[in-house]
Parts: C-alpha cells; sequence; structure tokens
C-alpha cells in the first residue's frame, strides 16, 4: 500500500516565512533574505515527510501567500491595474504577486488588492481569480518547475501538486458582464499542459490536480468541462500519470463522474464523505479499471488522534475489494490547516500529558499514514502501536474531563422565548434612535487596534511573570484611555475599547471559557502572513465568570461616547476552534451561545449601551451541499439569537461578517435580527450589497468602506464614492460607516491616516444629505 500527502504546512514550525515575509514587505530585509526562508521551509518540509515514511511526497505546496494566488500567476491571469508592474523582468515577479494580495501604495504606484474570500468551509482566505471576457493566459511563474527541481536536487523526486484547472475557474469571478467564466477552459488549459509536459521531461512521474469543486453541487456545464478539461490533458500528455484529489466533502452524485475522467488515481476524503467508499468499491467502471484509490482516513483538519480502527476498517474493506496494490492512504486533504508539530508542546501545565495524548498535529498524521500502511491488511490487533493508538482512543471517551451534566442541562432547557428579542427590529430602532441619540452616518470601528510591539511584549511579560498583573492592567488601562481620546478626537461616534488586551479575538475567549484548551505552537496559516492558534474544544463549554465586563466597563467610564462591548459570536467560535468530534457541533454551539448570551446580559447591567457580536464565520461553516443547508442555518441562526436576545430592546446588538457571499443566505442573515451588521464590501467594490438591496434588508448595515487587508490608505474621494454607491441601495437612517474589519493587524500610522479620510467621508455625507433622522 502507497503513503502520500495532498500537501504540509507552509509557515515554518516557528512561523518562519510569516516573520521573513513581514520583514521583507517592511523593508528590512531583501527578496534573497526571503527565498532563502522559503526554500529552508521547504526542505525541512520535504525531508520531514520522508523521514515519516511517506513514500509520495508533494511540491508546489508551498506558497509564499496563497497556492490559487499562485495559480493565477502561473497562468498570467493578471488584472489589467497591474499590467505597469508586469515587466517581464524575473526580480519583479515577487512585487506584482504581493501587490495582487495586498495592494501598493508607494513610489508614485497606487493599486487595489484583489478580492479575498474564504477556501470553501474552512478558515483559510484565498485571493478570488478575476476574469474578464476575453481573458488571455500565458505562462507566466514557473514555481512549479522551480521547485520541482529543488527536491530533486535534494534527492526526492516529487509530486508536483496544481490546483486544477476547473476548479480555479470556479473559485474566481467574472469581473465584467456577458460571459461564464467557465467557458474560459479552453484558453486556460495550454497553459496546464505546457507546464505539465515539461514537469514530465525534467523527470516528474505523478503530478496531483486538485479539483475540490467534484464535492460541489455542479452544473451539467461545469461536470463537461471536467470531461474536456481531463480529456484535453490525457490527450497532450499521455505519459504523465495524474492524481485527481477531493476533499473536504463527499462525490454523491459527482461519483460517476470522478470514475470515468482519464486519470489514474482518485483520492477521497473519508473523514467527510465515508458514504461514498462502499459505492466506489462496487463501481463497475472503477473496479474495471486499473485506476488507484486514495483513501484519506487521518483528517487533515482536525487535531484528533487517529481512531486506528475505524481506518483499518476503511482501508481493508478497500483491499479486499480491490488488492492491495491498489489502495493508497493519505490525510483526507492537505495538512495546509494542521499546527505542524505536536512536540513542540512542551509546557504541561498549558497541555496536559493526558490531553496530549487525545491529539496528533501534522507531523503526528503522517507517522499515523504511514503506520496504517504498515498494518493495513496484517493481523494489526496484537501491534504494540494499534493498542497504544486504541488506548488514547478510550482514554478520551471515558475521560471525567470532558462531560458536564449541569452544561447539557441547561441546553435542554432552552426555550423558543429564549430566541426573542421583547419587540421586533423597527420597535427597537425607534427606541435606540432615542436613546442613543447618534447622527446620520454615524460612524464606528469594528473592534481592534493595531497591537504594538510594546503591546504584544506586556502580554508576554505577564505570561513570563516578570510583569505584575497589577502593573500590565495599568498599562492596559493607559493603551485604552489613549486610543479614546484618540477616536474622541477624530470625530469617531461609537468607539471601541481598541482589544489591547486580547491575543485573538477566539482565542482570548477560549481562555476564559471551560471546555477548550491551548496549544502554545499550534499555529495555522489564515491568510498570507496571518496565523491564528485555534482553540481545542474538548469538553463541555460554560462561563465560569466575566470574559470583558471589566474592559468594556473601564472603558465606558473613560469616555462621554458610547463605547461598544465586544465579543465573539458562537459559530465563530466554534468554526475557528478545533471541535470535540464526539458530539454533534449544534450542541457544542449552543453550549457556546448560553456563555456569550450570559456576557451580553452582564455586560448591559455594566451600562454597555450597544454590543458587537461577530459572526464572521457563519457563512464559512455552510454545507458544501445545498440539500445540507437548511438544518445548518437554522441551528447557527439560533445560537447567534440565543447569545444575543437577552438584553431590553434600548440595548443596540451589532454584528460583524467579513469575506463572505451573501446572495444565498441573505434571508437567514436577516433572521439573525441584529439591529446593525457591519460587513467587508471595499474590495467587491460594493457589489456584495446587492444581496441586501435585492432582499430588502430592514436592518441597519455598515458595508466597510476601508480594506484594512492592505497597507494602502483609502482616499476621501474614494471613501465617498463607495457611501455613495452604498447610499443607492441603503436607506440614509440605515447606513453607517466603518472599516472592513478589525484593525489589530495593520499599522498606527495608516491606520490614523485611513480613518481620518474615513471620517472625513462621512461628514461630507452628512453635509450633502438631508433627512430625517
Amino acid at each position: 500500500m502507497l503513503s502520500h500527502n495532498l500537501g504540509y504546512p507552509r509557515v515554518g514550525s516557528q512561523r518562519e516565512l510569516k516573520k521573513a515575509s513581514e520583514q521583507f514587505w517592511a523593508g528590512k530585509i531583501n527578496r534573497d533574505a526571503l527565498q532563502k526562508v522559503a526554500r529552508q521551509i521547504r526542505h525541512e518540509n520535504w525531508i520531514t515527510q520522508q523521514s515519516a515514511g511517506i513514500q509520495m511526497i508533494p511540491s508546489n505546496d508551498f506558497s509564499l501567500y496563497d497556492q490559487v494566488l499562485d495559480t493565477s500567476l502561473m497562468v498570467g491571469a493578471i488584472p489589467e491595474r497591474y499590467n505597469q508592474l508586469v515587466d517581464g523582468k524575473s526580480n519583479n515577479e515577487l512585487d506584482l504577486y504581493f501587490a495582487m494580495a495586498r495592494g501598493v501604495q508607494k513610489n508614485g504606484v497606487d493599486i487595489k488588492a484583489m478580492e479575498m474570500t474564504k477556501w470553501f468551509d474552512t478558515n483559510y482566505h484565498y485571493i478570488v481569480p478575476e476574469f474578464v471576457k476575453n481573458q488571455k493566459f500565458n505562462r507566466y511563474s514557473d514555481k512549479a518547475i522551480v521547485e520541482f527541481e529543488d527536491a530533486k536536487q535534494k534527492g526526492i523526486l516529487t509530486k508536483p501538486v496544481f490546483l486544477g484547472p476547473v476548479t480555479y475557474l470556479l473559485l474566481g469571478k467574472e469581473k465584467e458582464a456577458g460571459f461564464d467564466r467557465i467557458n474560459l477552459l479552453d484558453a486556460l488549459l495550454p497553459v496546464y499542459i505546457e507546464i505539465i509536459k515539461e514537469l514530465v521531461s525534467r523527470g516528474a512521474e505523478w503530478v496531483q490536480l486538485d479539483e475540490p469543486c467534484l464535492v460541489l453541487d455542479l452544473t451539467n456545464a461545469e461536470k463537461l468541462a471536467l470531461q474536456s478539461a481531463y480529456a484535453q490533458i490525457r490527450e497532450a500528455v499521455p505519459n504523465v500519470k495524474i492524481l485527481l484529489a477531493t476533499y473536504f466533502g463527499a462525490l454523491n452524485d459527482n461519483a460517476d463522474l470522478a470514475v470515468q475522467l482519464p486519470v489514474n488515481s482518485l483520492h477521497i476524503d473519508l473523514t467527510r464523505g465515508a458514504e461514498n467508499l462502499p459505492d466506489l468499491i462496487t463501481n463497475q467502471n472503477f473496479v474495471a479499471s486499473s485506476k488507484y484509490l486514495s483513501l484519506g482516513v487521518v483528517d487533515g483538519r482536525n487535531i484528533w488522534k487517529n481512531d486506528f480502527r475505524n481506518s483499518l476498517d476503511y482501508l481493508n474493506t478497500a483491499i479486499t475489494a480491490l488488492g492491495a496494490e491498489r489502495v493508497w492512504i493519505a490525510p483526507s486533504s492537505s495538512l495546509l490547516h494542521s499546527p505542524y508539530d505536536l512536540d513542540l508542546e512542551k509546557n504541561e501545565d498549558i497541555l496536559t500529558p493526558e490531553m496530549k495524548n487525545w491529539m496528533a498535529f501534522a507531523r503526528q498524521k503522517l507517522s499515523e499514514v504511514a503506520v496504517l500502511a504498515a498494518m493495513a491488511g496484517t493481523d494489526y490487533e496484537k501491534e504494540d502501536a494499534f493498542i497504544a493508538n486504541q488506548a488514547a482512543i478510550e482514554s478520551r471517551r471515558s475521560s471525567a474531563l470532558i462531560h458536564k451534566p449541569e452544561v447539557k442541562t441547561r441546553v435542554e432547557a432552552i426555550k423558543l422565548k429564549d430566541f426573542e428579542r421583547e419587540n421586533e427590529f423597527s420597535v427597537r430602532q425607534a427606541i435606540q434612535l432615542e436613546k442613543l441619540k447618534l447622527p446620520l452616518f454615524p460612524s464606528t470601528t469594528i473592534g481592534s487596534f493595531p497591537q504594538t510591539d510594546e503591546v504584544r511584549q506586556l502580554r508576554a511579560q505577564l505570561k513570563k511573570g516578570t510583569l505584575s498583573q497589577q502593573d500590565y492592567e495599568s498599562q492596559i488601562e493607559e493603551e485604552i484611555v489613549k486610543s479614546l481620546r484618540w477616536q474622541e478626537e477624530l470625530g469617531i461616534d461609537v468607539l471601541v475599547h481598541g482589544e489591547f488586551e486580547r491575543n485573538d479575538m477566539v482565542e482570548y475567549f477560549g481562555e476564559s471559557l471551560s471546555g477548550f484548551v491551548f496549544s502554545q505552537n499550534g499555529w495555522v496559516q489564515s491568510y498570507g502572513s496571518r496565523c491564528v492558534k485555534p482553540p481545542i474544544i474538548y469538553g463541555d463549554v460554560e462561563r465560569p465568570a466575566p470574559m470583558t465586563v471589566r474592559w468594556s466597563a473601564f472603558a465606558q467610564a473613560n469616555s462621554g461616547k458610547l463605547v461598544k462591548g465586544m465579543l465573539t459570536g458562537p459559530v465563530t467560535i466554534l468554526q475557528w476552534s478545533f471541535v470535540r468530534d464526539d458530539q454533534p457541533r449544534k450542541d457544542t454551539t449552543f453550549q457556546i451561545g448560553l456563555a456569550i448570551r450570559d456576557e451580553v446580559i452582564d455586560l448591559e447591567k455594566a451600562g454597555i449601551k450597544v454590543i458587537q457580536i461577530d459572526e464572521p464565520a457563519i457563512r464559512e461553516g455552510l454545507p458544501l451541499r445545498k440539500s445540507e443547508w437548511k438544518a445548518y442555518l437554522k441551528w447557527a441562526v439560533d445560537a447567534f439569537r440565543l447569545s444575543a436576545a437577552g438584553v431590553a430592546d434600548q440595548t443596540q446588538i451589532h454584528t460583524h461578517m467579513c469575506y463572505s457571499e451573501f446572495n444565498d443566505i441573505i434571508d437567514s442573515i436577516a433572521a439573525m435580527d441584529a439591529d446593525v451588521i457591519t460587513i467587508e464590501t471595499s474590495r467587491s467594490q460594493m457589489e456584495l450589497l446587492d444581496a441586501f438591496a435585492n432582499f430588502n434588508y430592514p436592518n441597519e448595515i455598515g458595508p466597510g468602506v476601508y480594506d484594512i487587508h492592505s497597507p494602502r490608505v483609502p482616499t476621501i474621494e474614494e471613501i465617498t464614492l463607495l457611501l455613495e454607491k452604498a447610499l443607492n441601495v441603503i436607506p440614509a437612517r440605515n447606513l453607517w460607516v466603518n472599516p472592513d474589519c478589525g484593525l489589530k493587524t495593520r499599522k498606527w500610522p495608516e491606520t490614523e491616516a485611513a480613518l481620518r479620510n474615513m471620517i472625513s467621508a462621512a461628514n461630507l455625507l452628512r453635509e450633502s444629505v438631508a433627512v430625517e433622522r
């Protein structure tokens, strides 16, 4: 049985790539220094996989920012606005690449970044390809060939990995009307074919083409595109062996299509699509073919130790049907979504030996794949590795740490009235207008302000014990007061306290809730250089004590203006954590919802009149198949309402969502019944507002007018234009002015300049619109 891997984390075990990238952007190191770090990470990844016993190792799974952006550069899908950066010089490729990802504003060049959105139902963000009607493709970047040769020089014959051509097109956007991007396939394929041919000429035996679109609902045109794409590739490069990789779900009605494609091996995700295995191994077309079947039995998206018994049942079932030589084993998906190495967790006070024994990070998952490959088809129950694995599984199943009867009882006691505010929005809005006395086009920010090195150092010193709790809190108070005075001077209407005491919007709450545990080095990439350390939900969740009231109350006491209480919503806490897999996700979410509800009520008691419950992950959590949407949206919306509905009508509830398409779930967003919703719209030039306009969204809305994921500072004219666009579809009395997202990752100079321009634009709009409020 052959063992292989679909992809490996690329930020480095100590986040070396993050640090080097940010130094490069700041001008502190040159491109050669950045590429040296990148090469070192790639080399370490290949050696790690080789040492673990992985027989087929990927290349081109590494990326300096994003694999979809890599594909756009590879095929020359470079939007016209970047033409001034395309000069044919190889040393310019990196500047162009990062300009597409982050925008650029220097030396007289001012270009906006490309859009960014979520990769399927994960918390990873990709750069959205942009297509025009007569889109031209050409071979621009040879990254895949460079990395294949790099590995070959290290004595490792890799399997180059590419995002498949059909999935690539489907992940993009048409930037003008009158065509369907899927019809660009014939123009795109020659670039793929040219690169695959060269790889074969250089010794590549296998290439991996990722087509996760096969787990989605596909149109007939999209299915025909897949058939055409692989027929053309096979005809053009008959001697290449193709591994077609699917993941994140089941093939279901696309199974016959996948089986018929002219590829040599098919990978399926059994952690999310186990129902496909019986159908595939009894599919006569597949059985009669010589194709290999790759089984993704080790979960690439969670941190729990694999249950060897379940995995071996799958593997042996496939071996019985197809023979051991036709069955491969791999993680379910790329390990991009897993932390690097559990062995880096040294602090037993943070992650106890008992809990650590339940887990496997990326490096451990490689070992699981190799061990399972060796045990499949044998009398494995006598093997030491199997016995130890089953002991760990049972330890977790029976642990007293996990279950709290009082938490389960409280969830069971939830009543319908717990999901409802006292009155409907129209009544609440009138009360809030009277009580809050906000101006037309009220301005606010989403929550966090830049976390300087000094602020981060305060937390580090507190953890090390070199700074007392009292001194720490005193200095955080100084930061809060300073930010309040700055916001007041600027003229922002609803202030925030800046969240200087918080590490991450989910981690901070997880640290205060029972049922969560944390790693020291469990970093995963969210986008570009942005890494997060997801909490681990291992057991029943409750709130032992207030989490944010102390800081919110302090901030409100130090300003005559309204200061928002800032919370993260239950669905987002769930989605951005590694979640227990021993009970339905709905149950875990409702437990978190009750904890947030308690916090909301305590904030109101403390005099906080505006409370924001961020839910950027509701759209992200949507199942990939539409047939499963209704059930998910029902409990996700209910969880938010459960967290928000315990306050009086005069308390204004905000929520925030970013980098999501809303058209298909706008009725559910309305059903959340937040008084104000703020959303990301600046990169799409307000396109996302169409969903709210077409739906006639009744509540107040703040379409982001400033892209915080780019360092460029928008002009007053840009922001004014965006607000005027918004005013065409949103009633003036319902329109707020705010950035796209929190500002934690930005620097203070660009933040101050951008927010000054935002407030100037809001003031100009107020002057030009005379509306009774």
